[in-house]
């Protein structure tokens, strides 16, 4: 939760931005002596009433800047549902509770992590209690709203939307206009992204008041202390070159955290399982795991109780895991946007780290546009062939035996299951919007 970013050109206090003694000393004992450049420019407009947008990479300080200024609002009146903090993924939302737990804690906070995967009739129960904060995903709340006639979310004084080009651009726009609907007008709304996109520039323009606007002007996308490379390789034989990779990281030192992101749900089952069996334990994070199932093995990764996790996006958002030296792309990702919030889960905090884009040769344009995004040139990471050709038939072995595996079946028909869920969500607002026309 440390800050990452205090800019050379100030050194302010959070007595100056106008926070209450009591939020200082409590970011004192966990750490924070000093505001970061978001949490400088945004904290006071925020305690002013303002609406806000603020951008800046990841590791900013970004949750900081808004939890603060609402912990301090909710102190002077703690009572009903007082803020909703929106967010795109699961993890997310237990990773800003975690926030408010610890920035929060003099004032003994009551939080509700309100997101999929989880018993709807106890999360219902909860939301009936008030908690002060609601942290949710936009299609769980979206349920809660049209099955419940208790919730009632007029009380509340702040909307956060937390990785918010991403909430605003993705597929929540259906369950977002049933929650903005919910709402009361008079309301603070806040936009925090390490991205900053034509939409939310629109809400700027369009559906906010006035709001306060402040993006980090710094010159690069990516931090200086990470070192970019890429590794060209023959599709067909990837993985080989993955797993001497790995062989050779751990070499030189076994205690390194490793992320390896791959681009689809059922490809990182197969490649976790595939590094299972070839004696590279390792955790997999992606959306077709049973959520508590997600929250252990992020929880183990994060205390280094395992070392390597494989993950699809799911992982490359907001996520604090401090200690990752290497991030391997086993895909190249199709968005300049999406390699930046990958490789920002390393190099956090000042600390130096590696990012590996595996590239083949039908990926070259979309390498060229993210060196174009992020103004720096990748530098080849360099691998002798020789080392990896007494491993290809192994490697090939292991990948087979995956796909066949009991597990990866199991991945199977919960797909199946999820996209039933999908479709059935998708007739339901059908008829919402029938019956409203």
């Amino acid at each position: 939760m440390a800050d990452m970013e205090v800019e050379k050109s100030f050194q302010s206090s959070f007595t100056k931005l106008g926070l209450d003694d009591w939020l200082i000393d409590q970011c004192k004992s966990v750490g924070i002596t000093r505001p970061s450049a978001i949490q400088h420019h945004c904290i006071p407009p925020i305690l002013k009433g303002e609406d806000c947008i603020g951008c800046a990479k990841t590791g900013s300080g970004k949750t900081a800047a808004f939890a603060l200024p609402i912990l301090q609002k909710l102190s002077e009146d703690p009572y009903g549902i007082f803020a909703l903090i929106l967010t795109p993924t699961r993890e997310l939302a237990y990773q800003i509770s975690e926030h408010f737990h610890v920035l929060g804690r003099p004032m003994r906070i009551k939080d509700c992590v309100v997101i999929g995967g989880v018993d709807m009739i106890e999360q219902g129960k909860q939301l009936e209690r008030k908690p002060h904060i609601v942290i949710a995903t936009p299609g769980r709340l979206a349920d809660h709203l049209q099955s419940s006639t208790l919730l009632e979310l007029k009380s509340i004084q702040f909307l956060v939307l937390d990785e918010a080009d991403r909430l605003l651009e993705g597929n929540f726009g259906a369950d977002l206009e049933v929650i903005f609907d919910s709402l009361p007008e008079k309301r603070q709304t806040l936009l925090f992204s390490a991205t900053i996109t034509d939409t939310m520039y629109e809400l700027r323009n369009l559906a906010m008041k006035k709001p306060f606007f402040w993006t980090s002007k710094a010159p690069v996308v990516t931090v200086e202390q990470l070192d970019q490379r890429y590794l060209l390789v023959p599709a067909q034989v990837k993985d080989a070159f993955l797993v001497q990779m790995l062989k050779d990281f751990m070499e030189e030192d076994k205690d390194r955290s490793i992320i390896i992101f791959t681009g689809t749900c059922r490809f990182c089952q197969t490649l976790s399982l595939t590094l299972r069996s070839l004696d590279f334990p390792n955790v997999a994070l992606h959306s077709l795991v049973k959520q508590r199932v997600r929250l252990a093995s992020l929880a183990q990764f994060k205390s280094n109780q395992v070392r390597l996790m494989v993950a699809t996006d799911v992982a490359s958002r907001g996520l604090d895991i401090p200690s990752v030296q290497l991030i391997v792309n086993h895909n190249v990702p199709p968005s300049p946007k999406d390699y930046v919030h990958r490789v920002g889960r390393t190099a956090r905090a000042g600390r130096g780290g590696m990012a590996v884009t595996m590239v083949t040769q039908f990926d070259v344009k979309n390498v060229k546009n993210i060196e174009k995004h992020i103004k720096t040139k990748l530098v080849e990471y360099k691998m002798e062939e020789k080392d990896v050709l007494p491993i290809l038939n192994e490697v090939a072995v292991a990948k087979g035996q995956a796909k066949m595996d009991p597990e990866e079946e199991e991945r199977r028909k919960l797909k199946v299951i999820k996209e039933k869920k999908k479709a059935a969500k998708a007739r339901r607002e059908e008829r919402r919007k029938a019956k409203s026309s």
